[in-house]
């Protein structure tokens, strides 16, 4: 019935998360609201933790991806869950940071880090660098050599695998602006100058091939691509890369029509193609990194919204307005993403109508959803749309001068905020 395991309906037919009602959340915290379930974030953490204890002995590091959903008490839950996390700003890193997160557990990367940023992680003693062009390994290795340092870093290369997904998260192939691209021989060029700097340990090599991907050809695909080029460093240049991260992108369920794999069978078909390849050419099996963000903080959160105006154009579309929209969830007009929908004061009841979900923002294309089946609503009722844990709070904007909705944790039945709604206050705090 429900896209994500952790929804339920209780006996008023109010739809829960982690068995706390939906309905009573709204009433108390108000909406929007972002609500996140903590036990199954963290249920998450220790399935792919588990996974690199099966298929690599231990040997290898979970590493939540920052950018699905960043706030100071998610990287608590993290470091509680002992996992390592990925970072591509200043203010991640900034974030993490003020929780005490062991830093040598961090990969920091970004296509144009600023010298303020490096320098950060400089000062933080950040465990890997991930380098995403020359002109950074410079910088990076000039810095390090005034301040007496010497950082790990790794190259995010392109490894040329198609993710079969939206063009806009596809990163893998030759044409994007991040890494250095295996075909023209630059990712080669640049092991060979990275391994001339003194003041630089290239420990790894990074890649991420897209987001959302359903099935395991283009992880595979990447894993034999990137253990051929970590061949060829050793053949060719002496060097054993000790590392290898592979990114995310393990896709989830948006709607009925996802069948995601569950994320054992990814890391066991990776470490198949890995394992094997170490075998056959007498390579060392590299320390393992993979990055999940989306998997791990997607499906535990909803979004609820309460409805307001509802416009019926007859033989065309039925509108129904809620007081959110593209501000906490840009996604359906970024990348047309589709989303569950359901009125969570009536979840008990059949859906039976179908409705085009327009948000509050000045602009035709504020939309949640088209075609979405809902149960009959009304004026006041709550809309939750499911799965909206990961991009949805990190993308937020504050276009029309609209306040950034409250996220609320659930675990073991209780509810807390973790992040405050904004105040109008909030939103002039800078202005001059």
């Amino acid at each position: 019935m429900f896209v994500s395991k952790n929804l339920n309906v209780n006996d008023k037919g109010h739809l829960t998360i982690g068995d706390v009602d939906t309905v009573s959340l709204a009433e108390n915290y108000g909406t929007p609201l972002y609500v996140m379930d903590e036990d199954l974030i963290r249920e998450h953490c220790r399935s792919f933790r588990k996974s690199i204890d099966k298929f690599y002995d231990g040997q290898g590091l979970v590493c939540y991806a920052s950018k699905a959903f960043s706030c100071k008490e998610i990287y608590r839950v993290m470091q509680d869950e002992q996992m390592g996390i990925d970072v591509v700003s200043g203010g991640e890193l900034y974030t993490a940071l003020q929780t005490g997160f062991d830093s040598s557990k961090i990969c920091f990367h970004g296509n144009n880090k600023t010298t303020e940023e490096l320098q950060m992680a400089l000062d933080y003693n950040v465990g890997r660098i991930v380098v995403d062009n020359i002109y950074e390994l410079h910088q990076l290795d000039e810095m390090c050599g005034k301040q007496g340092k010497k950082a790990n870093i790794m190259f995010r290369i392109k490894p040329g695998v198609d993710a079969h997904t939206h063009n806009f998260i596809r990163t893998g192939q030759i044409d994007s602006k991040f890494g250095f691209a295996l075909e023209t021989g630059e990712a080669f060029e640049a092991v060979k100058l990275a391994l001339s700097c003194e003041n630089l340990h290239l420990c790894g090599l990074h890649c991420h091939i897209g987001s959302q991907i359903l099935d395991t050809q283009g992880f595979e695909a990447a894993a034999e691509v990137m253990m051929s080029f970590i061949e060829k460093i050793k053949l060719e240049l002496g060097a054993e890369i000790s590392d290898l991260n592979l990114g995310g992108g393990f896709g989830i369920q948006y709607t009925e029509k996802d069948d995601p794999l569950p994320y054992e069978k990814f890391m066991e078909s990776v470490a198949k193609v890995i394992n094997t390849f170490c075998k056959e050419h007498d390579i060392k099996r590299p320390f393992i990194l993979i990055e999940p963000g989306r998997s791990i903080a997607g499906p535990a959160g909803i979004t609820l919204y309460t409805i307001g105006g509802k416009k019926v154009i007859p033989d065309i579309r039925t509108y129904v307005s809620i007081d959110g929209g593209m501000c906490d969830n840009p996604r359906y007009i970024l990348y047309q993403s589709e989303y569950d929908a359901l009125v969570a004061n009536k979840a008990n009841q059949e859906k039976t109508e179908t409705v085009t979900v327009a948000g509050k923002c000045c602009e035709s294309g504020d939309l949640i959803g088209e075609g979405m089946l809902i149960q009959p609503c009304e004026v006041g009722d709550i809309l939750a749309v499911c799965a909206t844990g990961a991009y949805n709070y990190s993308m937020s904007s504050n276009y029309n001068r609209l306040q950034k909705p409250a996220v609320v944790f659930v675990k073991d039945g209780e509810s807390r905020v973790v992040v405050k709604r904004e105040t109008l206050e909030d939103l002039i705090r800078n202005d001059c």
